[in-house]
């Protein structure tokens, strides 16, 4: 027999290591080291969506309908993944640009940051989530009970036994409630993300599949033969046989279709799949390969369902003996329930009292493990979502305005934001614990469960016609959301209530009244039997239609504030949304820097406000410490940074109480967030990158080219040279005889041609080290005019060859500069180098002169050095004045072709003047000479 402290001691010891597995979580999240920031576990976070009701129900679906009583729960996810994939993309687009937390902060947000809507979707939420709630008690204490009478498999009908059990469920709910505080409400975070809670969940996801996988092979492959030999003993039991057939009629028809609707709405509506799915993204990439994975996923652990329902009641049905009641179970639909004298035997439980009765003590463990985790996994993120919601929603807006609490007058509010949080996970729990004890023994766990996803469909027009149709309004939302809402309650919950003895049976007979156009179940005289419409396919008829025709109607009749257009066109064109955008049309409004930190503070904490700020200013490259009036930007990430705290509504009425906003007009309002003018915007937007690339992409051409043109002119220039020092070494090597004068004339030219070789590689050198700023400068004073007496002295075998006439306008006193005089040398060497070079052929004249200059700047004086390198050359036409100083651009004239050189002399002289803080420029007309100009500072 198991004994209850080992089950005991197993399932905290699995409790702990999911704890163990969180704060491992956190902190690396901390460290700037997420774990979570991956596909997969994305993916494995998703399948929160199996709960208990997944583990357990889905069997007992199977046993009473066969494949048509679970396998569309599954499909609708599926679906939604694949195919609905871009509305999903669009969610957690908008939600990370205004920091959403919760599904009642997006629908709230998306219609003007209403917190009247955010507090009636926080209701409809906890009201609609606590059946489900009450769906995990059920099931953790019951298997609780279950694998505690181990090997006994049949549960007893007595009282007291009843009382045992709803015992153990109030001690599961106060558990399932302390772990939902330790897991999610230990910090409060402004991004309101969990990292080490999605890993815990992620792990207990593949938990809970390994043990559906374990279970189903054993009875498979350990108790039969493989799938062949299970289905052909299953087809021998006629109660099993009718399952083997789906029945299309009617009924079947619409109650798949709308058990498909509800699934694909759950999956993203239910607060603890928004909370995964969009609140816990880390990668809006990650989506990519969930839609692929979690229907995967899916897949795998209902694959084994069918098996182990047909495995159980096959093994029952062989337990039946002579008892009557038993063998009338089998002889037409399976209701669920097998009755035997010493007890019953619910098919909900097959996976854990089939291998209970198979005497496989560690396997049943360890199944019990794997549905505990299905349902505490549902348990912590719903509650910690709908914590959030309460707090934020329902909560703080109430506190926040009650003027005796004085909440404006403090510090720190952070520790009131988790105490309130804290105090809701607990409430929510109860609740669904009391929903257990007076209403879940009436129904299956796969029904409570629809009467969830009934409820959180109600959201689904707000959401989905929010972010694709800007009229919808916050009013229509509002009122669609309450007529559906109502709708529900009147036609799900109210008939359960009276069935569980609350309310009368003659009001689901005869109607409020003796209105029988009234009763829940046939609202308005429609006849559900006849239609084949079961209880839950009538209610989400009539709630959804209640909901889309007030929602659209309401919408059509009514007019938008100025924030509701605003938040409706963010939400709708999010995709060409831009926080610039939002800074320069939306905003104008002025606050004091330190009011919002204060603000942020009470509400964040000291040292989170510090980290944001911090952040923010380093990705705006502004110091918020220097800065006393918070720009429009500073104000909106304010605001987003309190959504995550306390919602978007609050955060909103929170920041304007620091913040002076001046009003705009309803025109200037339609003009800025007109969808055509937009539209035009952005295409000028685009239009303009678009020229800019082409641009950039012609530059790049045009460098192309000019780069493969300085190659084959420096190989030019090299191979020159280089041909004549080596035909004139091989005449003086293979001459030994040679006349003295040739001789020396030779080496007179090598020697030459070797000095202009050796000018040519420095160049390029100079060139390479100045672009990629590494050359190393010399700075000293220097006297300029001994600069250009050296200069003239090194090109002065250059002026003799070409018999040019050189004046020097040289003033006595001497005049210093700082600077790197070899590199000033080179400067005045290239500029004489090329007036050589562009010099009238037969009358060549250069002039050569400095001056200081005075330049007058308010009461400032600058003093300068100005000189001056003038020709009677070609001259430089006005559009080559500028080129002429960038890399390889030479002026190719038509009388003389291509000058010789690289192109890259006066390049490098423009980089040494930038880097002495002097300017260069030449002033020239075609075919009147060229003057260059460069001026340097002045040392006094």
């Amino acid at each position: 027999m198991l004994e209850q402290k080992i089950i005991v001691f197993v399932s905290f010891g699995y409790m702990g290591l999911l704890f163990a597995i969180a704060f491992w979580g956190d902190k690396r999240a901390e460290a700037g080291k997420s774990i979570i920031s991956n596909p997969y576990i994305y993916a494995l976070s998703l399948a929160v969506y199996c709960t208990a009701w997944t583990f357990y129900g889905s069997v007992g679906a199977a046993g009473r309908s066969g494949a048509t009583g679970f396998l569309n729960i599954y499909l609708g996810p599926t679906f939604m993944m694949i195919l609905g994939w871009p509305v999903l993309r669009k969610i957690i687009c908008i939600s990370k640009i205004n920091r959403i937390t919760s599904i009642a902060d997006f629908i709230a947000s998306r219609y003007g940051k209403s917190a009247t809507i955010a507090g009636a979707v926080t209701i409809i939420a906890v009201l609609g989530i606590v059946p489900y709630m009450s769906v995990q008690i059920k099931a953790i204490s019951t298997s609780f009970q279950l694998i505690s009478q181990y090997p006994d498999v049949y549960m007893a009908q007595s009282e007291v036994n009843l009382f045992a059990t709803r015992d153990t469920a109030f001690f599961v709910a106060i558990l399932l409630a302390l772990f939902a505080v330790i897991f999610g409400t230990r910090h409060l975070d402004a991004t309101e993300r969990h990292e080490g809670l999605v890993a815990a969940i992620a792990f207990e996801s593949i938990i809970k599949l390994l043990a559906v996988i374990c279970v189903g092979l054993f009875i498979t492959y350990g108790l039969y033969s493989g799938f062949k030999d299970l289905f052909e003993q299953a087809s021998l039991v006629p109660g099993i046989r009718q399952l083997f057939v789906m029945q299309i009629n009617s009924d079947t028809f619409t109650g798949w279709y709308n058990a498909l609707f509800l699934a694909m709405m759950a999956v993203f509506l239910l607060p603890r799949q928004f909370q995964v799915i969009v609140v816990e993204n880390v990668d809006e990439n990650h989506l990519k390969k969930a839609v692929w994975l979690f229907p995967l996923y899916l897949l795998a652990i209902n694959i084994f369902v069918i098996p182990i329902a047909f495995g159980g009641m096959i093994y029952f049905f062989e337990q039946c003996g002579l008892d009557p009641a038993c063998k009338q179970s089998f002889s037409q639909p399976f209701g669920g329930i097998l009755k035997f004298a010493g007890g019953s035997v619910d098919a909900d439980y097959f996976a854990l009292t089939l291998l209970m009765a198979q005497k496989q003590q560690a396997l049943a463990l360890f199944a019990f493990i794997g549905g505990m985790s299905a349902a505490t996994g549902m348990v912590i993120v719903e509650t910690i979502a709908l914590s959030t919601m309460v707090c934020n929603d329902l909560v703080m807006p109430v506190l926040l305005r009650l003027s005796c609490l004085r909440l404006d007058q403090k510090a720190d509010l952070s520790r009131l934001l988790l105490i309130i949080r804290r105090i809701s996970i607990l409430l929510i729990v109860i609740l669904g614990y009391l929903y257990f004890h007076y209403v879940v023994q009436y129904y299956s766990l796969v029904s409570i469960g629809m009467i969830s996803f009934a409820a959180v469909a109600q959201f689904s027009p707000a959401v989905i016609g929010g972010i694709f149709w800007k009229g919808a309004t916050r009013r229509g939302a509002l009122f669609g959301l309450l007529a559906g809402f109502f709708v529900w309650m009147y036609t799900l919950v109210l008939p359960s209530l009276a069935q569980a003895g609350f309310l009368s049976q003659d009001f689901l007979v005869h109607g409020p009244l003796g209105l029988k156009l009234l009763t829940p179940r046939h609202l308005f005289g429609l006849d559900a039997d006849q239609l084949g419409f079961n209880q839950y396919t009538h209610a989400v008829f009539w709630s959804m239609s209640a909901n889309l025709l007030l929602f659209t109607g309401v919408s059509l009749f009514s007019r938008q504030t100025a924030m509701e257009r605003k938040q409706a066109t963010l939400f709708v064109d999010v995709f060409k949304y831009s926080v610039e955008s939002e800074k320069s049309s939306f905003w104008r409004a002025t606050a004091s820097v330190m009011d919002l930190r204060t603000l942020l503070e009470r509400f964040l904490g000291k040292q989170r406000t510090r980290d944001a700020l911090t952040l923010y200013a380093r990705k705006n490259n502004i110091n918020l410490d220097r800065e006393l009036i918070a720009d429009a930007g500073l104000v909106s990430h304010a605001e987003k940074l309190l959504a995550g705290a306390i919602g978007s509504a609050s955060a909103l009425v929170m920041v304007k109480s620091v913040v002076e906003e001046e009003p705009l007009g309803m025109n200037e309002i339609m003009h800025i967030l007109d969808e055509t003018q937009q539209m035009i915007i952005y295409s000028r937007k685009l239009e303009k990158a678009t020229k800019n690339l082409e641009a950039a992409n012609e530059r790049l051409k045009e460098l192309d080219r000019l780069k493969n043109e300085f190659i084959s002119t420096v190989t030019h220039e090299l191979r020159t040279p280089l041909t004549s020092i080596r035909s004139l070494a091989e005449i003086v090597h293979h001459t030994p005889d040679l006349d003295a004068q040739k001789h020396h004339l030779f080496v007179g030219i090598i020697i030459k041609e070797s000095e202009r070789l050796t000018r040519l590689i420095n160049n390029v050198l100079d060139f390479q080290k100045i672009e990629s700023g590494r050359i190393q400068w010399q700075m000293a004073q220097v006297d300029f005019k001994y600069v250009i007496e050296d200069s003239v002295v090194s090109t002065g075998q250059l002026i003799k060859e070409k018999n040019i006439d050189l004046t020097l306008d040289l003033p006595e006193k001497p005049f210093f500069v700082s600077g790197d005089k070899d590199r000033l040398i080179q400067v005045m060497v290239n500029l004489i180098s090329n007036a050589v070079k562009f010099c009238d052929i037969n009358n060549g004249k250069i002039k050569i002169g400095m001056k200081k200059e005075t330049k007058q700047t308010g009461e400032n004086k600058t003093r300068y050095l100005k000189i001056f390198v003038q020709d009677n050359g070609i001259g430089i036409g006005k559009d080559d004045q500028e080129i002429i100083f960038h890399e390889f651009r030479q002026v190719v004239s038509g009388s003389r072709g291509r000058p010789a050189g690289t192109g890259i002399g006066l390049t490098i002289s423009r980089h040494i003047i930038d880097a002495h803080k002097g300017r260069i420029w030449v002033d020239s007309k075609p075919d009147k000479g060229a003057t260059f100009f460069f001026t340097l500072p002045l040392v006094e």
